[in-house]
């Protein structure tokens, strides 16, 4: 069959095998054009804000609360609202994930394999500020994208981390109440959007992919807590990589079992017939996400795979209504740079009295020089590679405080005591680092673009002097 992307024909003979009569209809699916999606972000605005501020074209996605299709013609990457994180821009198909994990306020969710950050941004808005949100990532230039992605969304109670999973199960046993393991994968379902994908697939690639899943999901198994959801994800057609992985994890933890996925339009049940020999119809109540399927109910995405499971709780865990169960008992926030000092916290202090209707709460702590507030039920960090502990505050400067660009984007407009609204020409010319005739008194000023927070600016002589960082300036 003629179409533009060249499969790799060892790949093309096993999907043939796999699909029997429904391959000629997968192989055409190639010849559609991707879909584009972003997910407005509930910690800055509301749906019907959203909705009515951003001048895009959308088109809802089923199996994402947040999730619209747009047209990339309108290239929504460049609009001002992209930069103050309004909305997140991510693979419609993969916003499937973060739902499905049904993760709420008060949780404490771990994302292992984190980065770039779109299934830690979606449920960081479903958990409200509220709770623990570790986001892990392995390779540390990664973990950086990861973490700047976590600022730019206003993410209060969100820890970036850049540990091996052996290592971070050691520092957290039987911890999270929620975690999501988006294992990384061959990538067969992003042969589409991905040209490295292609270039990169072979059989021997998924089998090492397949061995590296299930040592992550375990190593996941020994941070969960009892009674808590574990969801594993990935973005391939392999079913080495998902059916087998899941069945092969389930024979090593007796004490987790599948919990059937809700069926949404685009959603197809897992094929428990590829997993292997034995009973495995309970295969039949994970997701798998083709193409040619979506397409065809008219919510196209590319190919994922999803299972939720959960770990049985033990018989003193029932009744129990902490959410954090026994646990944290015992795990304190501690394990930073030093001690704050009375100095330290009282600059802080006047800052937030001055600039501040409402002072986010957390533990503040140093960090190096700089000063975080820690998110409660976030354990001892000492000798755990943190690139971001918390939210960052700002940090001292002769004498004075100085706020960071994230505590801007953390904030909404109601908190602050001087804002700012930027028109879209001066939303603009405030990224190229732009100053402004000031109409306000003195002080710190958060300018904000369509309600969303963008940045500070600090109001004296008549002026607005621009703060927004450097390294951002278009």
């Amino acid at each position: 069959m003629d179409r533009q992307i060249r499969l790799p024909e060892v790949f093309e003979h096993k999907m043939q095998k796999l699909l029997g009569e429904e391959y000629e209809l997968f192989c055409k699916s190639y010849e559609n054009e991707r879909v584009y999606g972003l997910r407005y972000n509930p910690l800055k605005w509301s749906e019907e804000e959203f909705l009515q501020k951003v001048p895009f074209t959308l088109q809802k996605i089923p199996w994402a609360a947040e999730g619209y299709y747009y047209d990339d013609a309108q290239r929504p990457g460049q609009h001002p609202l992209h930069e103050a994180g309004g909305y997140y821009i991510q693979e419609p198909s993969a916003m499937a994930v973060a739902d499905i994990l049904k993760v709420s306020p008060g949780d404490r969710v771990l994302d292992l394999c984190a980065a770039p950050g779109g299934k830690s941004t979606q449920l960081a808005g479903h958990m409200r500020g509220q709770g623990l949100l570790v986001s892990n990532e392995i390779h540390p230039a990664r973990a950086k994208i990861l973490s700047q992605n976590i600022e730019r969304m206003g993410i209060r109670n969100g820890v970036v981390t850049n540990e091996t999973p052996e290592r971070l199960a050691a520092f957290f046993p039987e911890y999270f109440t929620h975690i999501l393991v988006d294992a990384p994968c061959s990538g067969e379902g992003m042969f589409r959007k991905e040209e490295a994908a292609i270039t990169e697939w072979s059989i021997e690639n998924v089998e090492r992919c397949a061995q590296r899943q299930r040592d992550i999901l375990h190593q996941a198994a020994l941070m969960l807590q009892r009674g808590g959801t574990l969801v594993y994800s990935t973005c391939t057609f392999a079913p080495e990589e998902n059916e087998q992985s899941i069945v092969e994890f389930l024979k090593e933890h007796p004490d987790f079992y599948i919990e059937a996925i809700d069926s949404k339009p685009g959603f197809s049940q897992g094929r428990p017939e590829w997993a292997g020999e034995g009973e495995n119809s309970v295969l039949t109540g994970t997701v798998r996400l083709w193409p040619h399927v979506t397409a065809a109910q008219g919510v196209p995405g590319e190919g994922h795979f999803v299972a939720r499971l959960r770990r049985e709780e033990s018989p003193e865990d029932r009744g129990m209504s902490d959410r954090g169960g026994s646990a944290t008992k015992s795990r304190k926030t501690s394990g930073m740079t030093g001690a704050l000092s009375k100095g330290q916290l009282a600059d802080w202090d006047q800052f937030a009295a001055e600039n501040l209707k409402m002072k986010p709460q957390g533990t503040p702590c140093l960090f190096g020089s700089i000063l975080y507030l820690i998110p409660e039920g976030m354990i001892d960090m000492k000798g755990m590679k943190v690139l971001r502990p918390g939210l960052c505050l700002g940090e001292n400067k002769k004498g004075r405080f100085e706020p960071s660009h994230a505590l801007a984007l953390a904030l909404h407009p109601e908190e602050a005591v001087l804002c700012y609204e930027l028109s879209d020409q001066e939303a603009k010319e405030y990224l190229r680092g732009a100053a402004f005739p000031s109409p306000l008194d003195k002080g710190w000023v958060l300018m904000t673009y369509r309600g969303c927070s963008l940045g500070f600016a600090k109001s004296a002589g008549g002026m607005l002097k621009n703060h927004y960082p450097k390294g951002l300036r278009r």
